[in-house]
């Protein structure tokens, strides 16, 4: 009946968009009666039957389908794309594979919580093509995590018939591959549905494992309005109208004389006023008012953590020896956070910054991985809406491409979205002059940089990579943190030996000059340091340490001062971000600028291998000179 409501509302207008479940309502019915009410269910946008069984009032409902402010997005997100703690309910993004890679990090949680529980995800048959379905179906497995797997198998991804979608005679046969449970379930019988789930998910409690169920059934009207179902032929229509769930279940109910025809009568009736009010409620709501204050601030969650001084204790360490040293002491501090990725357990991680931890905080902690970072960066993300702070280590930042979709579209806009924080550190060893050629010396920042809801570490110094780390770590929001592979042992400092915090967005003013500002960060800094000592260079040097947020209140002032600015990056000059920081001084600092900004950074190429060519391709050549031509001009 809502549905039928909403049909006529979009037709009028009065509503964006519809994906309806006409056809499949038995599967969401079903799966959402069989868990308890604080077990996460994982929707998609046919999945109505979850959000009334768990009695969302329907104002709200209505309310997030107009973007008014008592839906769950602030306007933001429309449709299902939306989720609620309140609710335990996580929505879905349209990307649609790292759904279950999500659910794979809650129930995880629920595995280090041994609370008992399960979650279950939902996907249709189109969505089990993807990559990061595989991947969670896969690390489900090998983690033996509670998930309950469930694909709505309804005949058409969009407009693509099963048969163009995949080659076996059911997705349930693909579980095997996987060493993992599967079952065939009539998704048109709301009775079988609820019995047969509800029987497996009281066994997945005692006995965790993932489960994986196809659910056979049927979409009766287009993938979303617009779209139509004039590419299904009508003998399918009528096959499928006829095994109607709804019609079904209530020709049982009035066969068994449960029900009768004016009870039916008198529930419609009473269903109809309750529709009807709680539009009328959303309808009246005001508009959102645009409030700019308001957009930006959401962006991140906003945090209060207090700096966490050191004691006069120090020790002379090297890069490496301080990031290994800042995660141990958050282990120790966190005593449930969680570290992920590949070979960090008894091997100790390819660089060893990890090594020994798994004698200090067990395997249940120091979690090694299959090759599979999106899943791994997804269930990171689970994990922060159970509760659970993680740090994933991608063992060459270059990797991360192969994780790049939950990170930008999940972990970014998550708070923004629908207020829940991602609570996400991604560790990324970076950078180049170590000969490891295109595919293990990128510094890809800027991939990153880009992207609101991120942040965006790259120290250079043990000193700030330990305290930087400690904070990125007590942020509640997702940070990317470079680590140059190049100075991991060749940079040593005094660093404290017991844990304390550093700001992120506070650059370092590393020394005072008048003549010229130069800004870098990372293996870059070192550059200028070491032309600095050959030949002292009477300005302002700056280690950003932190690319987003940026410390523009020091650059600003440092520019004012000096009137010349010299930029360095170790990424390629188009669309890095000194090019960022370039327009924002001429925009900002115009009229104190005594020269154009000079930008130093690498060849326009990938990152070879052979060391002539490497260093050819690296700004620290062409630095003395661009410095030369900016004091000269």
């Amino acid at each position: 009946m809502i549905e039928e409501k909403m049909l006529i509302l979009l037709r009028q207008g009065k509503i964006s968009k519809w994906f309806s479940g006409i056809g499949q309502e038995a599967i969401a019915i079903g799966v959402a009666n069989s868990l308890s009410k604080d077990e996460y269910i994982l929707p998609m946008h046919r999945n109505l039957g979850v959000f009334t069984t768990r009695e969302i009032p329907l104002y709200r409902l209505f309310a997030q389908w107009q973007g008014k402010a008592s839906g769950f997005t602030k306007g933001r997100d429309r449709s299902f794309h939306f989720g609620t703690q309140e609710y335990n309910i996580v929505g879905m993004i349209s990307h649609l594979g790292p759904q279950f890679g999500v659910a794979d990090g809650i129930a995880l949680g629920n595995l280090l919580k041994k609370n008992n529980q399960v979650c279950a995800v939902f996907t249709g048959e189109g969505g089990t093509s993807e990559g990061d379905i595989h991947e969670a179906l896969n690390v489900a497995s090998v983690w033996s995590l509670p998930v309950l797997f469930c694909i709505e198998n309804n005949g058409y991804g969009l407009s693509t018939p099963t048969s163009e979608q995949y080659n076996c005679k059911n997705l349930a046969d693909r579980a095997s591959g996987y060493g993992m449970e599967s079952h065939i379930i009539d998704g048109n019988n709301v009775l079988d549905v609820y019995e047969k789930v509800n029987s497996l998910v009281k066994s997945m409690r005692k006995r965790p494992r993932p489960v994986f169920i196809e659910f056979k059934t049927f979409r009766m009207r287009g993938h979303e309005e617009a779209s139509g179902t004039k590419y299904v032929p009508q003998e399918l229509m009528e096959k499928w109208a006829a095994k109607d769930p709804i019609e079904h279940y209530q020709k049982f109910l009035l066969d068994e004389e449960i029900l009768t025809e004016e009870r039916i009568t008198n529930i419609k009736r009473e269903l109809a006023a309750e529709i009807d009010e709680h539009w009328a409620k959303a309808n009246s709501e005001a508009l959102i008012e645009s409030d700019e204050s308001n957009e930006l601030n959401d962006v991140f969650q906003s945090t209060d953590n207090a700096i966490i001084t050191h004691n006069s204790s120090t020790q002379d360490i090297r890069f490496i020896d301080a990031i290994s040293e800042g995660l141990r002491q958050a282990m120790q501090k966190h005593n449930d956070m969680v570290i992920m990725g590949q070979d960090i357990a008894e091997y100790g991680g390819v660089f060893k910054i990890t090594d020994g931890f798994v004698e200090l905080f067990g395997k249940e902690r120091v979690r090694n991985t299959p090759i599979c970072e999106s899943a791994i960066v997804s269930a990171a993300y689970g994990l922060s809406i159970n509760g659970i702070k993680s740090v994933v280590e991608m063992q060459f930042a270059d990797f991360v491409s192969s994780g790049f979709n939950p990170i930008v579209n999940l972990l970014a806009k998550s708070h923004y979205r629908w207020n829940q924080n991602a609570d996400v550190v991604i560790r990324m060893p970076c950078g180049g002059g170590v000969g490891a050629g295109p595919f293990h010396s990128q510094t890809n920042e800027a991939w990153f940089t880009k992207t609101p809801g991120l942040k965006v570490v790259y120290p250079a110094f043990p000193y700030d990579a330990k305290g930087l780390l400690a904070m990125a770590i007590d942020d509640p929001n997702p940070v990317l943190f470079f680590e140059h592979k190049g100075l991991y042992r060749s940079i040593r400092q005094e660093v404290p030996t017991d844990y304390y915090t550093l700001p992120l967005g506070k650059a370092s003013l590393l020394q005072e000059g008048t003549s010229i500002t130069v800004i870098a960060y990372g293996a870059a800094v070192h550059w200028i340091v070491e032309l600095n000592e050959q030949e002292p260079i009477d300005a302002d040097i700056i280690d950003l340490r932190c690319l987003q947020p940026l410390d523009i209140e020091m650059i600003y002032a440092s520019v004012k001062k000096t009137g010349k600015v010299l930029l360095v990056q170790e990424d390629s000059m188009f669309g890095g971000i000194a090019s960022d920081i370039s327009s924002m001084i001429h925009e900002n600092c115009f009229e104190y600028l005594d020269a154009p900004v000079k930008r130093v950074a690498s060849l326009e190429t990938p990152i070879p291998f052979q060391s002539e060519l490497e260093s050819q391709y690296l700004a620290k050549n062409r630095l003395k000179q661009a410095l030369t031509d900016v004091l000269e001009y």
